[in-house]
């Protein structure tokens, strides 16, 4: 029995739901079930009542509860009482470009409130560092990858352009339309190839590194962009995102570790942080 275990168990009594203790300890709900399942399968005893709006207790969790309450409470104090409170835990971070400033400061407050006294410092991904955030197509052989977030590209364009107003466009809408060129970028490089085999001209308004200008320029009339449907974007009345014919690029983005240092305590806290938050659209 594990104390980890316990912790999920009393997140899951004290929360009364599977969904919210795996928001409270920031994992996914399917690793809190499973290790329920196990503790059930250790104590040899039924430790929770689905129904409709969560769980309830068996007379065995009220039993174990102030057990496992109490044990935990003493695993800290002795936990506690050899920490150097003066001493943080140094997480160097590789951050890829134009990753999203919303869903990134949001998985950034998650680690902080999992990993105690953390001090991040945000890297290049290409620098060296404990781990990485980055597309799954860069992953190395030497790396395991956690997917967080699905980018799914389309174009987007000025809301006050005629183009706006279809529901799809096709490839040929796209000749010697002003287009905002990012680089680099791996979705915008499919785009051209699709269009160069096509004898499209893809016509360069101006040139850019990242996504956040990019949208903010397209939002200022200047052209059109390839973007990925984050939230922002998509909520913007100056923009209107426009699916094309046939294509489907979609990027995943995630965590990126060494897999020999995959038992390392910190890296197990921000996996779970992942974890957590899970393979979702942007957002």
């Amino acid at each position: 029995m594990e104390l980890r275990t316990l912790n999920y168990f009393l997140a899951v009594y004290e929360t009364g739901s599977i969904s919210n203790a795996a928001k409270k300890c920031f994992i996914s709900q399917p690793s809190i079930t499973a290790a329920i399942k196990q503790l059930e399968l250790d104590l040899d005893t039924k430790l929770f009542i689905r129904h409709a709006r969560g769980v309830l207790p068996s007379a065995s969790a009220d039993k174990l509860y102030p057990q496992a309450k109490e044990l935990t409470q003493r695993a800290n104090l002795i936990a506690n009482s050899f920490k150097n409170d003066d001493s943080p835990t140094l997480l160097r971070l590789g951050i890829m470009r134009s990753i999203g400033a919303s869903r990134m400061s949001k998985l950034l407050k998650a680690i902080v409130d999992k990993v105690e006294n953390v001090e991040l410092t945000l890297v290049d991904e290409t620098e060296p560092s404990d781990m990485r955030i980055v597309l799954g197509k860069n992953v190395k052989p030497t790396e395991n990858f956690i997917p967080i977030w699905k980018d799914l590209y389309k174009i987007g364009v000025p809301s006050n352009w005629k183009l706006a107003k279809e529901k799809e466009i096709k490839f040929s809408d796209l000749d010697k339309l002003p287009f905002i060129n990012r680089e680099p970028c791996v979705a915008l490089k499919v785009l051209k190839q699709e269009l160069e085999s096509r004898h499209i001209e893809f016509q360069t308004r101006a040139n850019i590194r990242t996504i956040e200008y990019a949208w903010k320029l397209v939002g200022a009339g200047i052209g059109a962009a390839f973007l990925p449907n984050w939230s922002e974007i998509e909520s913007s009345k100056e923009i209107t995102l426009l699916s094309i014919e046939s294509l489907n690029e979609i990027n995943e983005i995630g965590l990126a570790y060494n897999k020999s240092k995959s038992d390392l305590d910190l890296i197990t806290d921000v996996r779970e942080v992942c974890e957590s938050i899970g393979l979702t659209p942007s957002s």
